[in-house]
């Protein structure tokens, strides 16, 4: 099994990336997908998830309006589009796969992680 996390780097206030988590070795289309981040000293933060069918999808309120979860199921791809991003947006983006829906907001429920991409949002 692997997730790969691509498209962090350094990016200005205001400006956009697009993140992408490639998965492989598991059924993708059967795993709801979350993207969770980690600021320096902080704990890792749930941030948006996708239903397995793409269906549905829910954000935290502090990326509301900005940051857009979506997934590609003939790919098996994930994606995280960010815009306006914040300095308070710095951090280490993780996706994960979790089984339960109900379950989208706990770390310890998901069975499948990636290494993480950096972002950091800084003039």
């Amino acid at each position: 099994v692997q997730l790969v996390e691509s498209g962090g780097g350094l990016v200005q206030p205001g400006g956009s990336l697009r993140l992408s988590c490639a998965a492989s070795g598991f059924i993708f289309r059967t795993y709801h997908m979350s993207w969770f981040r980690q600021g320096s000293g902080k704990e890792r933060e749930w941030v948006a998830s996708s239903e397995n069918y793409g269906i549905g999808t829910c954000h935290v309120d502090s990326v509301k309006g900005r940051f857009v979860i979506s997934r590609d199921n003939v790919k098996n791809m994930v994606y995280l589009q960010m815009n306006s991003l914040k300095p308070e947006d710095t951090a280490v983006y993780y996706c994960g796969a979790v089984k339960t829906w109900s379950d989208r907001r706990t770390l310890e429920n998901y069975d499948y992680w990636g290494l993480g991409t950096q972002v950091t949002v800084s003039s």
